[in-house]
């Protein structure tokens, strides 16, 4: 996707066809995650459309980052497959702020170990 890092980003349609307008609105809007964090190493965004008669029809969302350290899932539904789009890249920005906000804490506040063993002395 970019030159600067090696991330990857997938897009695939579960029961629904991915048009090319859609995967360039899928792609534009992915670009917004992927300048928050240079370590994102894949992202994959599933489009699946549900088409139940009882609930009409349902577009859902779902995304996985694959970072360096634990992988982020999330997952929304709308009733129109760009703004489920939308609303996932937001949800998953919102995770990674987040993220990026809980390393930057615990790295200005570090922690103190304490030992419960007794320090051997060394001998000169």
């Amino acid at each position: 996707m970019n030159s600067q890092n090696q991330s990857e980003l997938i897009v695939s349609g579960i029961h629904l066809e991915l048009t090319p307008s859609l995967k360039t609105y899928v792609r534009e809007k992915a670009a917004r995650l992927f300048r928050h964090s240079e370590r994102i190493v894949r992202l994959r965004i599933e489009l699946e459309c549900d088409r139940s008669p009882a609930a009409g029809v349902q577009f859902t969302a779902k995304g996985h980052i694959q970072i360096q350290g634990p992988d982020m899932n999330a997952s929304v539904q709308s009733d129109e497959c760009h703004k489920a789009v939308a609303l996932l890249v937001d949800k998953l920005d919102r995770m990674l702020q987040r993220r990026h906000q809980l390393h930057r804490v615990k790295r200005n506040h570090p922690h103190a170990v304490e030992l419960q063993a007794e320090i051997p002395k060394a001998y000169a």
